[in-house]
C-alpha cells in the first residue's frame, strides 16, 4: 500500500508541479483573450446572479442557486486552511499568483459553463442536466469521453467531495471542542442527508440560504480583522507584491523560496480552490432555467471573483497583516495554522468562530459535492437507482470522518488532473461556439 501511495505521490508532484499549471494558466489566458476579456464585465455578471427570474420550470434552477451551489462546492478549506499553506510554503507572494489565477481563471469558467449550457439535455422530467460529459456526448459525439469524465466526476464527489470534507470537520471539532469523531461524523452526515435526500430542489434552498451568508459572515471577519490590523495593511500589500516577482525569506519564519516555488504554490492554490478548467462547475450551471448560455456563463464566473478573487485575497491579506504585527503568535504554528493565528485576534469568539466557519463551509461543500455527483451518476446510470447513490454518499460522510485520508486525498489530486484533460480539450475543439455577448 505504501508503495502505491509513494507512485501517486511522485505523480502528482510531477503533474502539479509544471505540466497542468502550465496548461490551466495558459488556458485561463487564451480564453481571457478568445472571449476579449470577458472579466470586463464582472459588474454586470453580478446584478446578473442577484436579478429576479421567471418561476422554475420543473426541477431546474435559478441563476442564483446555480451560483450558490458551485459556491457550496468550492468555498470553504481552499480559502481558509489552503491560503494558509500557500502562504507558508511560497511566501507571501504567493497570495498575488493566487489572485492572478482567478483573474484570468474566470474566463475558463465563462468558457466551460457556457458549452455546457449550450449542449445540456433534458431529463425525462424535463430537468436540465449538462457538464463537461454533456458536451463530449452532444457537442462533439464521444459518448466515451463523457463517460470517463463522468465516472472520474463521481469518483471525485466521493473523494474531495464527501470523505476528504467529512475528515476535515472531525479534525475540526476533535482539536477545537473535544468532540468524539464518531459522533462528530454521525452529526455531519445526518444534517447534510437532510438536505441530499431532497434532491436538487432542497440542495438549491440550502445553497441560497446557507451559503450566501456563511460567505458574508466570513468576509466581514476579515474585514474587521484588516481594521483592526490598518497600520500593516499598505506594509502587507508592498510584500506581497516584492516577493511575488522577487521571493526572499518571509517573516514569521514562512519559507523563503524561488519565484518558481511562489507561482506554483500561489496558482496552485487558486486552481484547486476555485475549480476553473476542472469543469465541475459547469455541471451546476447546466441546471439553470435561463436559455441563454451566455446569460448563465456570466453568473458562474462570479463564483470565481467571490471564490478566489475575493475570499482568498482577503484572508491572505489576514495572514500576512498578522505576520507583521504579531510575528511572536507564529511560534510553532504549522503550515495550516497561520489563518488561525491571525484569527485569534478577532474581539469576539476568535479561534471558535474560524472553527466554526470551516465546519459551516465543510458541511454546504459535501451538500454542492453531493449534487455534482448525482448529476455524474445519472449519466453513467440512466438515471437508475438514484436513491442508492445518495444512501452511498451518506455512508461516506460518516467513513471519512472516522479514517485516515493520505491515500484519498493524494488519489482525488490525481482524477482532478485527469478530469483537467478532456474538460480542457472540449473547449479548444468547441471554441467557435463561444460567444461572450448578452
Amino acid at each position: 500500500m505504501q508503495s502505491i501511495l509513494n507512485l501517486i505521490q511522485s505523480t502528482n508532484q510531477f503533474l502539479w508541479s509544471g505540466p497542468l499549471l502550465f496548461l490551466l494558466m495558459g488556458t485561463h489566458l487564451y480564453f481571457t483573450m478568445k472571449l476579449h476579456f470577458p472579466q470586463k464585465n464582472i459588474l454586470k455578471a453580478i446584478k446578473l446572479s442577484v436579478t429576479p427570474s421567471s418561476d422554475r420550470e420543473g426541477e431546474n434552477l435559478s441563476v442564483f442557486a446555480t451560483l450558490s451551489t458551485t459556491l457550496a462546492a468550492t468555498l470553504g478549506t481552499g480559502n481558509i486552511i489552503g491560503v494558509s499553506t500557500a502562504v507558508a510554503l511560497g511566501g507571501p507572494g504567493a497570495i498575488f499568483w493566487c489572485w492572478i489565477t482567478g483573474i484570468l481563471g474566470m474566463a475558463t469558467a465563462y468558457a466551460e459553463c457556457f458549452l455546457s449550457v449550450r449542449f445540456r439535455s433534458r431529463d425525462q422530467n424535463g430537468a436540465y442536466q449538462g457538464g463537461p460529459m454533456y458536451v463530449w456526448e452532444n457537442g462533439l459525439h464521444k459518448k466515451s469521453v463523457g463517460k470517463f469524465y463522468g465516472l472520474l466526476t463521481l469518483i471525485a464527489a466521493f473523494g474531495v467531495g464527501c470523505t476528504t470534507q467529512s475528515n476535515s470537520i472531525t479534525q475540526t471539532t476533535s482539536l477545537s471542542f473535544g468532540l468524539n469523531p464518531h459522533i462528530a461524523g454521525f452529526l455531519a452526515a445526518f444534517a447534510a442527508g437532510l438536505v441530499i435526500i431532497g434532491g436538487i430542489r432542497s440542495i438549491g434552498n440550502v445553497c441560497v440560504k446557507i451559503v450566501p451568508f456563511l460567505g458574508i459572515l466570513y468576509t466581514a471577519s476579515c474585514i474587521l480583522l484588516l481594521f483592526l490590523n490598518r497600520q500593516a495593511l499598505l506594509p502587507a500589500i508592498r510584500l506581497i507584491l516584492t516577493h511575488a516577482l522577487a521571493p526572499r525569506a518571509a517573516l514569521g519564519g514562512a519559507a523563503g523560496s524561488s519565484l518558481m516555488l511562489t507561482a506554483r504554490y500561489g496558482i496552485a492554490r487558486g486552481l484547486f480552490t476555485n475549480e476553473a478548467g476542472i469543469g465541475t462547475a459547469a455541471i451546476a450551471a447546466a441546471a439553470s432555467e435561463t436559455p441563454n448560455p451566455a446569460h448563465q456563463a456570466y453568473v458562474s464566473m462570479t463564483a470565481v471573483f467571490w471564490d478566489t478573487v475575493v475570499m482568498c485575497l482577503l484572508s491572505g491579506l489576514v495572514i500576512v497583516t498578522n505576520m507583521l504585527l504579531h510575528p511572536d503568535s507564529l511560534a510553532g504554528v504549522n503550515e495550516a495554522g497561520l489563518t488561525d493565528a491571525a484569527f485569534s485576534y478577532l474581539p469576539v469568539f476568535g479561534n471558535a468562530f474560524l472553527s466554526l466557519a470551516l465546519v459551516a463551509f465543510a458541511i454546504t461543500t459535501l451538500i454542492g459535492w453531493s449534487y455534482l455527483g448525482e448529476q455524474a451518476y445519472r449519466y453513467l446510470t440512466g438515471n437508475k437507482g438514484i436513491s442508492f447513490y445518495k444512501i452511498a454518499y451518506i455512508v461516506m460522510i460518516y467513513v471519512g470522518a472516522v479514517l485516515p485520508l493520505n491515500l484519498v486525498w493524494e488519489c482525488t489530486d490525481l482524477i482532478n488532473a485527469f478530469m483537467v484533460i478532456p474538460n480542457v480539450a472540449a473547449l479548444f475543439l468547441l471554441q467557435k461556439h463561444l460567444r461572450s455577448t448578452l
